[in-house]
């Protein structure tokens, strides 16, 4: 059985900071990378808000540099899922997917989030096929085409306005008439020719052609009349939901929503198990703040270890 003083699950920027504390204290530092190596920020084409860059950067080049300062400092990473942690042994038995076992003397959760969907078939249908949750990924397929963002949010303008670096015509859809996202983003969409606004209606679903995406049809929230538009790509980006299924049959206590639940300093509701990131907060899904909620679960598993708990 491998054996670690700290274990870290999830390689974001909050699972790095945590690595980047633990290990600078002297403690056996592992952390488990999942499927999701360097979290959903590696997905971000460009931030701004990120404390320290002059230039905007990606969040791939800013998951980069952490996981190289990571190494440097000598964290150990694994490629392993977590499929439970079984917190009543002492050490933690963390349990993966593909049958290991690690005993680890303290827990930083900090696996983020997931992809929402929107849920309809013809969803599940054209997925990969016309219909993705990464224009940086599947954004290049769509050069001269028209392709829709589903989506309020900062990540559904920055998808959108990505997008028409490519495509000839991006839609927003949006079933409100407001946004959650900044009034920064909102106005450089607002600015850009290429892109239009569908404002109060819900997607009723993706239609086909030659086995890939041919249109979408909306529905007005309001009057229920129905639209179809032409397109050849949907990208859904109607937010996240926390990565905490390796939890649900523990001690550690989530709340409604699937979220972690801690207290101010980190603190799960078993003893030497800390949580951090978007899987512990349900309202700042933010790179800066996971980061430093990564910095304080650490302090708090490293102080536990020093008081001789773990």
């Amino acid at each position: 059985m491998t054996e670690a003083d700290i274990v870290i699950i999830g390689s974001g920027p909050a699972g790095c900071t945590a690595a980047i504390y633990a290990v600078r204290a002297g403690f056996k530092t592992l952390v488990l990378n999942g499927k999701a190596h360097g979290g959903q920020l590696v997905r971000t084409h460009e931030l701004e808000n990120f404390p320290g860059f002059i230039l905007p950067l990606s969040g791939y080049e800013i998951m980069d540099a952490m996981h190289k300062q990571c190494a440097r400092l000598g964290v150990h990473f694994s490629v392993e899922t977590v499929v439970k942690i079984e917190e009543h042994a002492k050490p933690f038995v963390i349990r993966c997917e593909s049958g290991r076992q690690i005993a680890a003397r303290a827990v930083v959760a900090a696996t983020g989030s997931a992809q929402m969907w929107l849920g309809l078939e013809s969803e599940r249908e054209f997925m990969g096929h016309g219909v993705s949750s990464c224009a940086t990924c599947d954004g290049f397929f769509y050069r001269g085409k028209t392709v829709c963002v589903i989506g309020g949010g900062n990540k559904a303008f920055e998808e959108a306005l990505f997008l028409t670096k490519f495509c000839a015509k991006v839609y927003i859809v949006h079933r409100r008439g407001a946004f959650r996202a900044d009034k920064v983003e909102v106005d450089k969409a607002k600015a850009n020719p290429k892109i239009e606004f569908v404002l109060n209606c819900i997607v009723h679903s993706i239609n086909g052609c030659d086995k890939s995406v041919g249109s979408i049809t909306v529905q007005d929230v309001n009057n229920k009349s129905l639209r179809e538009i032409a397109l050849s790509g949907v990208f859904v980006s109607i937010g996240t939901t926390p990565q905490t299924d390796f939890l649900k049959d523990s001690s550690v206590k989530l709340s409604a929503r699937g979220h972690v639940s801690v207290d101010i300093k980190n603190h799960t509701s078993v003893p030497g198990i800390f949580a951090a990131g978007d899987c512990a907060d349900e309202h700042h899904n933010q790179a800066v703040i996971a980061a430093g909620a990564g910095a304080k679960a650490a302090m708090e598993a490293i102080k536990y270890l020093n008081e001789g708990l773990g």
